[in-house]
Order: structure tokens, then C-alpha cells, then sequence
């Protein structure tokens, strides 16, 4: 017997239609299921089910915690970048996964803390795809700081550090680089910067980034698309490797340059 959670997107009826279908199927082949998944039940699973779209698989991130645990996306959105089949293939990929016949990968994710600047923790987080400081109002301005070493301050409409897996995500749209999933690396990309350098910096995975506010506007600072806090002058947002990881289950015979060619619509070029 195996142990199976669901995550299911709230808003999509598809999505909601077929975790009650997943639940009665998985119970009458004898598993246990929690639907809907709540963080204080995630610790014992065998297998997290997310139905919806990369969203739904980041909020299944967020309450399996630091548990080891495989996640199964199951798309409904529009792109479904994290995501390992379509509706239809559900419950043949939730036998693969439970035979061991899957592949799993580990994703780098990203440790977050915001701190005042008298030092007082104002937020913690693991991220699987990006770490965001985003201008409140006009442009915010901002220092970054480099393994201990400052580096260089921008004007812009934001910040973003990411991971590999991230880059696909808020950075592609800020003109970032699409970095393989399993490459280890952190990307440091401006949003919008009025300045001259406005290039994505791609590092080493194990570089300290430290992102303080300068100046008198605020920002915030969102966590995988979730507000963390908001940041004022002299704030700091501190990016690291996480040591954790997510465990994304993936068909065996996706390649990168395949789920790119699929997801962004290259097949017939």
C-alpha cells in the first residue's frame, strides 16, 4: 500500500473533477489517500499528485516542507513547464511511479531570508524557481552584493534570483536565459533596469547574493510568487543554495531540448 497526496487547482473543475476520480480509483486499489493535502499530513507520502498547472506543483513544493518526497504534475495550465503528463496519462504514471518505472530528478532550489537592517528576521523560505524584489510603486533601486564582496547597485523595476528551473519561469520574461534544469547555478536578473548593464548573471551555485534597498521606496519581496515581506531602505534579502531539493518525476525519455521544443512551440520549425 502506498501513500498518495493530492494538490489540486481550486479554480479548475477539470482539475477538481478528476482528483475526486484519482481518490476513489487509489482507494479501491487499496492505497491511502489525503485530499486535499495539508502540510501537517505531507510527512508520511510516498507520492505527492499535483493537478494543475507549475503553480499548483510550486504550492505542493511549499507544504511538503523539507520531506523527500516525488511530486507528479499533472497539467491543466497553459505551458505546464514542471509538469510530467496530460490528464489522460494520470493513473498510468501514478503505477509507473509507485513500481519505481520514473524517473525522478533533483531540482536545485533557493534559500531565502529577509532581514531589517538592525538584523530582525522578517522572513525564511525555500524556493524551487525564483526569489523576487519587485518594486511597490516607482523604481526602486537596489545594491547587490556578491560572496561578501559589493558588486554593483540597480535601478530598476525589480530583481530576480533564480534557479535553473526558474529560468523558464518570471526571469524568461525578463529576457533571462533558459538554463538546463539540472545544471546547478543561480541566475541574477534585473527587471527592466535603467542602466546601461541590464544583463542576466548566471553563477556559481554556491555564491551568497545579497540584495539590500537603497534609498527611501519600498519593495517586497515574494518567495516562489508568494509575498515573504516587504523590504525598506536598508533591508536585506540574502539568496543562497538551498539544501534541499524538490523531486520533479519526469518521463523517461524527456530530454531538455524536447520539453523545449513542445513547451515553447518549435516542432515544426
Amino acid at each position: 500500500m502506498a501513500v498518495v497526496g493530492l494538490v489540486v487547482h481550486e479554480r479548475r473543475q477539470e482539475a477538481i473533477d478528476q482528483a475526486t476520480d484519482l481518490a476513489q480509483w487509489l482507494s479501491e486499489e487499496g492505497h491511502e489517500v489525503h485530499h486535499p493535502l495539508l502540510a501537517e499530513s505531507s510527512r508520511d507520502l510516498d507520492l505527492v499528485v499535483s493537478l494543475g498547472g507549475d503553480g499548483s506543483i510550486l504550492r505542493a513544493v511549499d507544504l511538503i516542507g523539507e520531506a523527500d518526497i516525488p511530486i507528479l504534475g499533472v497539467n491543466f495550465g497553459q505551458l505546464g513547464y514542471l509538469t510530467a503528463c496530460e490528464p489522460s496519462g494520470v493513473k498510468e504514471a501514478i503505477l509507473e511511479v509507485l513500481e519505481g518505472r520514473q524517473n525522478i530528478e533533483d531540482r536545485m532550489m533557493l534559500h531565502v531570508t529577509v532581514c531589517k537592517k538592525d538584523g530582525t528576521l522578517l522572513g525564511e523560505a525555500h524556493v524551487l524557481n525564483d526569489v523576487v524584489v519587485e518594486r511597490q510603486g516607482p523604481t526602486v533601486r537596489v545594491g547587490v552584493t556578491l560572496d561578501g564582496t559589493y558588486f554593483t547597485s540597480y535601478a530598476a523595476d525589480g530583481l530576480i534570483v533564480a534557479t535553473p528551473t526558474g529560468s523558464t519561469a518570471y526571469a524568461f520574461s525578463a529576457q533571462g536565459p533558459i538554463v538546463d534544469a539540472l545544471h546547478e547555478s543561480i541566475q541574477v536578473t534585473p527587471i527592466s533596469a535603467h542602466m546601461l548593464f541590464d544583463r542576466t548573471m548566471v553563477l556559481a551555485p554556491t555564491t551568497e547574493v545579497k540584495v539590500e534597498v537603497l534609498g527611501g521606496r519600498t519593495a517586497v519581496c515574494n518567495a516562489d510568487g508568494q509575498e515573504l515581506a516587504v523590504v525598506e531602505e536598508g533591508d536585506q534579502v540574502i539568496v543562497t543554495a538551498s539544501t534541499q531539493v524538490t523531486r520533479l518525476v519526469v518521463p523517461r525519455d524527456r530530454h531538455f531540448a524536447h520539453v523545449l521544443k513542445s513547451k515553447f512551440g518549435l516542432e515544426d520549425r
